[in-house]
This record gives structure tokens, C-alpha cells and sequence, in this order.
């Protein structure tokens, strides 16, 4: 099988390969590329390269996460139940920066409206990732990968340490907070569009579930790290819940810019490289053994080279006069036009595409509930178990490792049976039944409520993981746009940043409806959920539908299938 190669990448390209991995290919050079331009898919340097970009593009955006969770955690130190606190001396309590005599609370969330603040400031992050999302997804079609997702990750990482230094230099300004969380939800959406086109690239649709569900389990991997990291410092010193998670996404941000690689095309700008261009005496032997040949000069064709940048090895095909011009026999000329690079997709083309709105629509209600989790499941736990935050925060890792788990079956099983949208549908269908059940069970111990954590986790994550993965990298290169690679990144963010609305909306109204209650909550997630399973059941008949007709034998008329 050998991967299409698109446009020549000759050494006179301005360079998308990092160099750090120049050093690192001449090791690996024992299995070179075929033909110095194609990449076949037994090699194992391909083989290679694809485990390395899977494992780059894991880590990378496993940094993404790690850096948004830290707020999950702070909450329940910004916003504190002083009466633990009573005992404390009032010089003893003194000492804590931002607290008086009378309130162990951050200020501005030490006011009876917390849970409102503690809301606006998710939103405020949500709502600016759901907004750039669509440009971003534009943007990154038209810029190279690699730059783009480098300055997104150091800006975040920027973002990040600047919440955190709040608590050093003692800011107490709701509108610092506010403005930091949307300028980090406006960096933050270089990521995922960036990392699923790149994936995409290097892995086709055989076994696309699974590779992705696999794949896809860094958000949770990075909600598991970011909850541990956060919660070691939330009690002591909250500030480095935050800088340390904004050291580690800039610093990725800079393994990214060394080694990162695109496309699998990419590679012969490596393979040309290594081999250096000929000597002028060996371009004049062959011109000699050209002109021996046939010595019509009448025959050829003059064409200056000029200042246009010429691959060597064409040019040693080529006869040349001594003036630098290269000569073409005219009998033996045969000119190949190769066509035009397609053109970035527009915003209306993408959503054209069958299965694009339904599929957005669903996401919106699914991340809905996902991130209600990942923003307000710590405090929750802090609330209904009586857990201090350092616990309460290790204990809703379990819904992240369901969500592992969830996301990985969800790709497995939609594999298998060929039904991404049914699929989704049966985990959303369980999952709503199982919120229920996880708000009562959490009130009757520990034990209880760690196995509906996991069970929830997969229920919840699963169809997300799928939809934002596989389902967007099928829809990304779906037979309507005739081969036309460059849609992916435009429709995994038109994808993700209509779900994305669903991540602002959610967050919020859990801020809202806890005042009166945790129940509101859970019963705002069930309808969420079955929303969301009412915007798959046109797709889900469909593939059902397909599912029915029966093949033909050979030798009887064929059965034209209608695309879905």
C-alpha cells in the first residue's frame, strides 16, 4: 500500500521538518524511503514514525488538559467552609495572604454568590474556546501545523502561570481572573483541530475507533494528571496548581516545534536533504554523454532556469548548454501537469457534508455534560462526601479513568460493527439512567460512589471520545469531498466548537441550579443526555437501514447504495 504523496517536497522547500529529528532519521536510515519519495506501509521507518507521532501528539495534548483542570480544584480553596477553621489564632490566620480575622475565602469569591463567580468564570473560558474554535479550525488549514500548535501551547502555558500568579501577588480583581480565562480559551483552540489533522494524516480508516479511542484517552490521561498536580499544592499554595501546569504546556509547546511532523509527505524533505546536490563537473559529464548522443541541437528546447529553485535530480535528467540553460529534446518531451493543490474547504462546504450538523449537534449536549463533570464533579464531591480538596479532587479522578476506558470500547465496538451514530446512541441511551443513580448512590458512602464514578465516566466520555475523534476524522475525509485532505481541520473544529457551546452552557447553569440544589444539577445532565440521543436517531435509522440490504451474490444486479 503506498500513501498518496501529493505535491513534491524537494530540497528547495522552505522546511516543515523539525530539525531535531534530522540527526534522529540518519540512525534510522538502515531502512530508507523507496525511491527517495514514497513511503510504503511495510517499512518499518513508516511504522516507526507513526508510533512516534502517535505518542507526540498523545503527550502534546494530554499538556492541553493538564492545564485546564487546576480550576476544578482551586474551587473548593477559593471559596472555603471557614467553620473548620474557628480554632485558628487570629494570628496564625493573619498570616494567609487575601484572608481577614472573619473569612478563610479568596476575595471576590467570598460572597454568598461563590457559586455564580465560580460559574461566570468557566464561562468565561468556555464560551471564548467555543468562539474561536470555528477560526480556528479556518486558520489552522492555512498555516503549517507545527508553528501553529508551538505558539498556542506557549501562549496557554503563559495564561496558565498568570492565573497562578494571582495568588502570589495577592489579586483579589474578579476581571483579572475573568480576562485571564478567556484570552487562555482563545489559545487553547490552536490544539485540537491541529492534533487531529495531524493524526488523521498518518493513520487512514482501518480501525479508526480503535487507534483513536486509544488515542483520545490523553483527555482523560491529562484530567488524571491535572486533578494530582493541582490538588499536592491546593492546600498550601494554590498559585502552583496553576505555574506548574502552564511550565509543562509551554515547555511541550517547544518539544513540539523540534519534532513534529505534518504529513507523512513530509518526510522527503529529510530523504532529499541527506543526499547532497551533484557537482557542476558531474552535471557537465552528463551534459557531454546527453549531446554524444544526439547532437541535433535543433532539436531542443532552451529553458532558463532563472532564479526559480530547481530540484537537482530533475535537473540531471536534463542536458545543459554552457550557459546554464536546460535543454529539452522536443521528440521526447513529455510534459505531466500535475494538478492544482485543492483549496482549503469553506465554512458552509464543510457543514454540507452528511452527518456534520447532526453530529455537532449531539456533541453539543454530550461535552454539555462532560465538562459539567470535569468543572464541577471536585466541588460536588467536596459537598455531598465532606472530603477536604486534595481528596475530593484524587477521588474524581475515577471518572476520568471510565472515561479511558468508555472511549476506547466506544472505538472498539463502532469498529466492529461499522455504526459509529448507534453507537453513540447505546452509551448515551445507558448513560442517563446512570446519572440518576450516581446522585443517589454518592450519598451512601465511599465504596458506592467510586464504581458509579468509573460506570458514569465511560458512559459519559464515550460517545464524546468517538464523536471528537474518529467520527470527525471520517467526516473530515468523507467521498463528497472527492480527495480533498484539506477539510479535516475545518470540520473537527466546526465539530468540537459547536460542542464547545455545550461546554460553556453546562458549567453554568450547574452554577446556577446548585444553589437549589445538586439535584437540578443531575437532572439538567439526563436531559442533556437524551437530547442528544434524539439528534443521532435519523442516523441511526439510516444505519440500520444500510444494515438490512442484503449484498448480492456475484453474477446478480448489483444494488446501488445510497451514501449516508
Amino acid at each position: 500500500m503506498t500513501l498518496n504523496t501529493g505535491e513534491p517536497v524537494g530540497p528547495c522547500d522552505p522546511g516543515r521538518i523539525p530539525l531535531a529529528l534530522t540527526p534522529i532519521h540518519r540512525l534510522l536510515r538502515e531502512n530508507p524511503l523507496e525511491g527517495g519519495d514514497v513511503v510504503s506501509s511495510p517499512s518499518d521507518l513508516l511504522i516507526w514514525y507513526r508510533a512516534f507521532t502517535f505518542s507526540l501528539t498523545f503527550l502534546l495534548y494530554t499538556s492541553f488538559h493538564l492545564s485546564r483542570k487546576p480550576i476544578s480544584i482551586v474551587k473548593s480553596e477559593l471559596h472555603k467552609n471557614c467553620s473548620a477553621l474557628m480554632d485558628l489564632s487570629t494570628t496564625s490566620s493573619s498570616q494567609l495572604p487575601g484572608f481577614t480575622d472573619t473569612d478563610c475565602s479568596w476575595k471576590p469569591f467570598d460572597k454568598s454568590n461563590y457559586k455564580q463567580l465560580l460559574g461566570a468564570m468557566d464561562y468565561s473560558f468556555l464560551c471564548a474556546y467555543a468562539v474561536g474554535m470555528y477560526l480556528s479550525g479556518i486558520i489552522g488549514e492555512r498555516l503549517p501545523i507545527r508553528l501553529y500548535l508551538s505558539v498556542g501551547m506557549l501562549m496557554s502555558g503563559l495564561f496558565t502561570c498568570l492565573f497562578g500568579l494571582g495568588y502570589v501577588y495577592n489579586i483579589h480583581s474578579l476581571s483579572f481572573y475573568i480576562f485571564v480565562q478567556v484570552a487562555n480559551g482563545l489559545v487553547q483552540t490552536t490544539g485540537w483541530p491541529s492534533v487531529v489533522t495531524c493524526i488523521g494524516n498518518w493513520f487512514g480508516k482501518g480501525r479508526r475507533g480503535l487507534i483513536m479511542g486509544i488515542w483520545n484517552s490523553h483527555t482523560s490521561v491529562g484530567n488524571i494528571l491535572g486533578s494530582l498536580i493541582a490538588g499536592y499544592w491546593v492546600s498550601s499554595n494554590w498559585g502552583l496548581s496553576f505555574i506548574v501546569p502552564g511550565v509543562i504546556i509551554a515547555v511541550m509547546g517547544v518539544v513540539c516545534f523540534l519534532f513534529l511532523i505534518e504529513h507523512p509527505n513530509d518526510l522527503k524533505s529529510i530523504h532529499a536533504g541527506q543526499n547532497p546536490a551533484p557537482s557542476s563537473n558531474q552535471v557537465q559529464k552528463l551534459t557531454k554523454k546527453w549531446n554524444g548522443k544526439n547532437g541535433n541541437k535543433q532539436l531542443y528546447h532552451s529553458y532558463k532556469q532563472g532564479n526559480k529553485c530547481q530540484s537537482w535530480d530533475t535537473e540531471l535528467l536534463l542536458p545543459q548548454e554552457d550557459g546554464g540553460s536546460v535543454c529539452v529534446p522536443v521528440q521526447q518531451l513529455v510534459v505531466v501537469k500535475s494538478e492544482s493543490e485543492p483549496s482549503a474547504i469553506s465554512f458552509m462546504g464543510a457543514l454540507r457534508i452528511p452527518g456534520v450538523i447532526e453530529f455537532s449537534l449531539c456533541l453539543l449536549f454530550a461535552k454539555l455534560v462532560s465538562y459539567t463533570f470535569l468543572f464541577w464533579l471536585p466541588l460536588y464531591i467536596t459537598k455531598a462526601a465532606h472530603l477536604d480538596a486534595k481528596k475530593a479532587g484524587d477521588l474524581s479522578t475515577l471518572f476520568d479513568v471510565g472515561g479511558i476506558v468508555g472511549g476506547i470500547l466506544a472505538g472498539v465496538i463502532s469498529d466492529k460493527l461499522g455504526k459509529r451514530a448507534t453507537t453513540c446512541a447505546v452509551m448515551l441511551l445507558l448513560a442517563a439512567p446512570t446519572l440518576y443513580g450516581f446522585s443517589m448512590i454518592s450519598e451512601f458512602g465511599l465504596g458506592p460512589t467510586i464504581g458509579m464514578l468509573v460506570v458514569c465516566g465511560g458512559l459519559v466520555n464515550g460517545p464524546y471520545a468517538l464523536i471528537t475523534t474518529a467520527v470527525s476524522a471520517d467526516l473530515g475525509t468523507h467521498k463528497s469531498l472527492k480527495g480533498n485532505s484539506r477539510a479535516l481541520s475545518t470540520v473537527t473544529a466546526i465539530i468540537d466548537g459547536t460542542g464547545s457551546v455545550g461546554a460553556a452552557i453546562g458549567p453554568l447553569l450547574a452554577g446556577v441550579l446548585s444553589s437549589r440544589g445538586w439535584d437540578q444539577v443531575f437532572y439538567m445532565l439526563m436531559a442533556a443526555d437524551f437530547l442528544a440521543l434524539l439528534l443521532l436517531l435519523r442516523l441511526v435509522a439510516k444505519e440500520l437501514t444500510s444494515a438490512n440490504v442484503v449484498k448480492p451474490r456475484s453474477g446478480s444486479t448489483s444494488v446501488e447504495m445510497k451514501e449516508h
